[in-house]
């Protein structure tokens, strides 16, 4: 058998077996150039648009153009074809290359999937701390109770409770078991400008006896209506009435009395507030009437108190300057009168007087953390009667409202007022009053309260002795369900100096139901 050669000549059977050794030899002796891995993929894009340059051409050399795909439209060997298609965006899936797609990818590319929805995603166990930005958000309040009236959403509640009181009064003790009653209730606007807000409470008290003594009704109502005059003027108008019973420790109540006179209190104001860039100011006129009920004695006696009732107007300006949006300082000035109905009381003294005073401090606002005023200054009162000495004394005031962690509200207040005295040569005493209240969230559905406040009676010299009182709480709420909660309160209560030595422990358990 002959064998046809590439030059055309014949060789016999017998060297074949050389001929394929020799082959082979330069097969494994010669490179080979770099083989491109052919594989198809079996998912076309989603689109519809063309595979890239990237799995159709290889551009690594003169060889790689030479090896096109069988089957292909165009064969393009030339280098500059190759040049230009590597110059192109790989990742486009936009991009024509005149081949069949997807025949010619590299061999360590995977060929693209579709994500499968229905597999488990793949979390750690343990996300971590969150940051303190998180943490420290107020939380989002949960579905309101209340009662829709047009634009207007009434929230009422109503307490009853079975309390406990004992009384020790200088060597006496008193104790009474009574009922109270307590309705609250808030209404607030819904209005896309302007607000109304109105508050109030009250609690009856019943005696479990035939005997009325140590009752004490109190009634409270506020309102203010805010109005948006334009972007930097707010005026308020606010009106208030406060029932209350005068303490039997009380500089101006009755010795030997069964029932202390009532005093019904009105209240009214109005206020304007711009800002002139940075700097702020505040105008407000203030409106107070204060109206007395009989006192009851012990043997049945009734005395009349008509002579306290007075009225007074009081007037204030105020200056502040914004040194940055969480801090403003501010002066202020004020003054008022005040007019008794009768122009002398009962011991023929005419108590009418003219108030003066200066104060100056500084507003915060450190956002929800930590908010208020604080200031102070100095205040003096002028009798109408020159023998009645005038009354004055440096003053603090203030508010704040700090929340030293999400749940728990620290509610402060500084109050200093002058009151009128109804001793005979006696013109009044300086009053400092500090108040305290904590509520902490212990759960979802229980919230435990801690409340406190001191006042400091300080008498002129000739006078009686100062007067402090002291009053400490604790009690809780237990929501129940949405609509009903279960209350406990317990008080202390102790007045020293100023001839009284009283000591009062109340206790209580009730439920709230609300709406």
């Amino acid at each position: 058998m002959k064998i046809t050669t590439m030059t055309g000549g014949t060789r016999r059977r017998r060297r074949t077996a050389l001929g394929l050794l020799l082959a082979c030899s330069a097969l494994v002796s010669s490179p080979a150039p770099p083989a491109t891995a052919q594989t198809r993929n079996v998912f076309p894009p989603q689109n519809g648009s063309l595979p890239s340059v990237a799995n159709a051409t290889s551009p690594t050399s003169n060889t790689a153009s030479n090896t096109a795909l069988r089957g292909s439209t165009s064969a393009q060997t030339t280098t500059n074809a190759a040049n230009t298609a590597a110059d192109q965006n790989q990742d486009d899936p936009n991009v024509a290359t005149g081949t069949t797609p997807a025949r010619n990818q590299a061999a360590n590319q995977e060929p693209p999937y579709e994500e499968d929805l229905n597999q488990p995603r793949e979390e750690p166990l343990d996300r971590g701390a969150e940051p303190v930005e998180t943490q420290e958000q107020p939380r989002e309040p949960g579905d309101p109770t209340g009662i829709r009236m047009g634009s207007f959403l009434l929230r009422p509640s109503i307490n009853q409770s079975i309390d406990t009181e004992t009384r020790r009064s200088n060597g006496t003790k008193i104790r009474r078991d009574y009922l109270s009653t307590s309705i609250r209730g808030t209404l607030n606007s819904d209005w896309s400008r302007h607000s109304l807000t109105v508050t109030g409470e009250g609690t009856l008290e019943r005696n479990l006896g035939s005997s009325s003594q140590g009752e004490q009704p109190e009634a409270n109502v506020n309102a203010d209506l805010r109005l948006d005059l334009s972007n930097d003027t707010v005026a308020h108008i606010t009106g208030g009435y406060r029932f209350s019973r005068e303490d039997d420790y009380d500089p101006n109540a009755l010795g030997g009395a069964s029932t202390q006179p009532g005093v019904h209190e009105f209240t009214g104001g109005a206020s304007v507030q711009r800002d002139f860039g940075k700097v702020r100011g505040t105008a407000a006129l203030d409106l107070s009437r204060a109206a007395y009920t009989d006192a009851k004695l012990s043997d049945g006696t009734i005395v009349s108190t008509k002579d306290r009732n007075r009225t007074g107007i009081d007037g204030r300006l105020r200056l502040g300057y914004e040194l940055s949006p969480a801090l403003v300082p501010y002066v202020e000035v004020a003054t008022g009168h005040t007019f008794y109905d009768l122009r002398r009381d009962n011991s023929g003294y005419a108590r009418s007087s003219q108030s003066y005073a200066a104060r100056t401090g500084v507003e915060f606002d450190l956002g929800e953390k930590l908010r208020g005023e604080i200031g102070t200054g100095y205040e003096i009162v002028d009798y109408e009667d020159d023998r009645l000495k005038s009354v004055g004394a440096v003053t603090f005031n203030g508010s704040a409202t700090w929340s030293p962690q999400r749940g728990t509200n620290v509610d402060l207040g500084l109050r200093t007022t002058v009151q009128d005295s109804t001793t005979p040569g006696q013109s009044g005493w300086v009053e400092y009053q500090a108040t305290a209240a904590l509520t902490h969230e212990m759960r979802d559905n229980l919230i435990a309260r801690l409340t406190g406040s001191s006042t400091l009676r300080d008498f002129p010299s000739g006078g009686p002795s100062d007067e402090t009182v002291w009053i400490g709480g604790a009690g809780f709420t237990w929501a129940i369900n949405r609509y009903l909660d279960l209350t406990g309160d317990v008080e202390y209560e102790q007045a020293d100096g100023g001839g009284a030595d009283d000591k009062i422990v109340r206790a209580g358990v009730g439920l709230t139901l609300k709406r």
